[in-house]
């Protein structure tokens, strides 16, 4: 799209903003004047870099933001015209910031262009809670519904479909959607995408839906486990890898499980380096509290053909070329550019390393006949701290996210551990006070 193109489409707006995410996910937008639209494409704007998560220190704080033209989305909310665009964060005109979670998504799918000759083809499952207020509070449920029940106990598909018709507006092209397992919660689907289109996406999706669930009255969540003895918020994403000329690479019609060879070294590397990006896929200490048996979230570091108990599952498809890979362990409160970065990164590091993936797990993988011990590596990490301390020796994830971003991510994320592990609960009150 041309400057002057941009310029006109966005006229007619009420406001015009950049979207783009810290480390944690977390989407930041900076409203911007319309007509200095021309200016801001060719030499960018400038805010302050210390003040968003992971990206910049206070001594070196300025950086430029950048729209990307191609991005732009035009959406209606309370009444508002809003015009949309995704950004890149540069540390100077011409300079990407190696901070920039988007970058880091660019160089990985780019290089397995670059080696391999591979391209890729990504949906994650959009899941969600609606909540009648946006603190805590013993009643915040909305409903009582459960999966795919109908009115008038699903109280939020009146949101779900508003949602679907701005994103629909905007070129999503929509899928199914209905309520999800626990009371109050959501899933929207959407069809795939490039990693980088899909994950600019999902930044427009999270701003669509705290946006609309706020003009209902509803409080959007994408807190990964809010309650206990319920499921959580997932955020599985799935991924299909094509040749250049489109021809879907995982699919291998002699297999028993109708995956190729080349899948099976992808699956391997998914295997190998769970341990090491899970701080990236379940990036909250209240992601851990996921991790339970029998609640749809994987435990066991493992793949299995059709399975949900597994990490990573191979859907049933009635059309081989849409045969793909769903990595079941992320969740919405990540960063999705990173946790894509890593999915992929993981895979072509096993068909680099030519690994095996072994036999798929069979029946529950919660149930497997193995010794629970309190350090366990053939399990995905049962805190953040054990996360913590796999990212902390990973060369993997360093050299995935250079330097500069994996520093920040550790003293990030330790932060909040600590924050959390001092914190004094309500329910150690209630243990120990008689003590």
């Amino acid at each position: 799209m041309q400057k002057s193109e941009s310029e006109e489409r966005i006229m007619d707006s009420d406001s015009t903003e950049i979207i783009f995410t810290d480390l944690n996910g977390r989407v930041r937008r900076l409203p911007i004047n319309p007509k200095n639209i021309k200016s801001i494409a060719e030499v960018g704007i400038g805010f302050d870099g210390s003040s968003v998560a992971g990206l910049a220190t206070v001594d070196k704080s300025d950086r430029i933001l950048i729209p990307v033209l191609d991005s732009l989305k035009k959406i209606e909310i309370k009444g508002r015209k809003k015009s949309i665009f995704v950004g890149t964060i540069h540390n100077e005109h011409g300079q990407r910031a190696s901070t920039d979670s988007r970058y880091i998504l660019e160089k990985t799918v780019q290089e397995a262009r670059d080696e391999f000759g591979f391209q890729f083809l990504a949906s994650p499952e959009y899941e969600f809670f609606l909540f009648k207020q946006d603190q805590y509070h013993k009643d915040l449920n909305t409903d009582n519904a459960g999966y795919c029940d109908a009115d008038p106990g699903d109280q939020g598909e009146n949101v779900r479909n508003h949602i679907i018709n701005i994103l629909t507006d905007c070129g999503f092209s929509f899928e199914k959607a209905h309520h999800e397992v626990s009371p109050s919660q959501h899933e929207i689907n959407f069809e795939c995408s490039p990693p980088v289109l899909v994950s600019d996406r999902t930044l427009l999706f999270n701003y669509v839906t705290h946006m609309v669930a706020s003009e209902h009255g509803y409080h959007a969540s994408f807190m990964p486990k809010p309650f206990d003895a319920q499921n959580r918020n997932a955020q599985h994403i799935h991924l299909s890898m094509q040749d250049k000329e489109g021809r879907n690479l995982f699919y291998d019609e002699n297999d028993e499980y109708g995956i190729s060879a080349v899948a099976r070294r992808f699956i391997a590397g998914l295997i190998k380096y769970a341990r090491q990006t899970s701080i990236i896929m379940a990036s909250t200490f209240n992601s851990y509290k996921a991790y339970v048996i029998e609640r749809e979230a994987p435990v066991l570091v493992g793949w299995g053909p059709r399975n949900r108990t597994s990490m990573v599952r191979i859907p049933y498809c009635a059309n081989p070329q849409a045969t793909r890979l769903e990595l079941r362990s992320p969740d919405p409160a990540g960063n999705i550019y990173l946790q894509m970065a890593a999915f992929i990164k993981m895979g072509l590091e096993g068909v680099r390393e030519n690994l095996d993936c072994n036999s798929p797990d069979t029946g529950k993988a919660y149930f497997q006949s193995h010794e629970r011990k309190i350090w366990d590596e053939r399990f995905l990490p049962k805190s953040m701290f054990e996360a913590l301390v796999e990212a902390e020796r990973s060369i993997f994830l360093r050299e995935m996210l250079g330097d500069g971003m994996y520093d920040n991510l550790i003293q990030i994320k330790t932060a909040e551990w600590e924050d959390h592990r001092t914190h004094v609960t309500q329910r150690e009150f209630e243990n120990y006070l008689p003590v």
